[in-house]
């Protein structure tokens, strides 16, 4: 009988079976981007760590969409938001979303979005095209973290050099790692 469940709900209710597979995506991509988080390397000088949610970002958006990808950020945007140890070294709350690191945390979102985007238009299909998604992802990322964070600073030139410098070549060897790893990403969400 169990045997049969599956098979008649993807037969009659086949848009059911892709919701499940879409919340189930989304939410996996979450949690590893939440696992990601745990890799951190704090900064003396800077409130931003190094960390291994970019690299996260960079393969769920890729892996599942420019929808499903961004879904999956603002899902662990607020779960992290909503107390759970989400964020670099288990931080966690809304003090972390609106302070030094909020910026990058929304750019996840919106990189997300535009890494899968690329992805839908086929600029994933090859390691040496991936690195045309990811690096305008990594881009943006830097873009809304690093202005949001000149907010912070209420310095731009201390937002460049606290959160923008430091990261370029940790970020340059995460795209490589992600373009690296996208096939290995395919087959699993596949």
């Amino acid at each position: 009988m169990t045997t049969l469940a599956p098979a008649l709900s993807t037969r009659y209710f086949p848009q059911t079976a892709t919701w499940i597979r879409d919340v189930t995506l989304i939410i996996l991509g979450s949690l590893f981007t939440a696992l990601l988080a745990r890799v951190e390397v704090p900064l003396p000088f800077s409130p931003v760590p190094i960390t291994g949610q970019t690299f996260a970002v960079l393969l769920v958006g890729a892996a599942l969409g420019s929808k499903r990808g961004a879904a999956s950020m603002a899902l662990y945007l607020a779960e992290g938001a909503l107390g759970l140890p989400f964020f670099a070294g288990g931080a966690h709350g809304m003090e972390i979303v609106v302070g030094a690191t909020g910026g990058y945390l929304m750019g996840f979102i919106v990189a997300a979005y535009v890494i899968g985007l690329l992805a839908e238009r086929g600029l994933e299909r090859n390691m040496r095209t991936s690195f045309v998604p990811f690096l305008a992802g990594t881009a943006i990322i830097y873009l809304l973290g690093v202005s949001w964070l000149a907010v912070v600073l209420g310095s731009f030139s201390d937002a460049l050099a606290f959160g923008l410098l430091p990261f370029l070549i940790g970020d340059a060897i995460k795209l490589a790692a992600a373009a690296v790893a996208l096939p290995a990403a395919w087959k699993l969400v596949r």
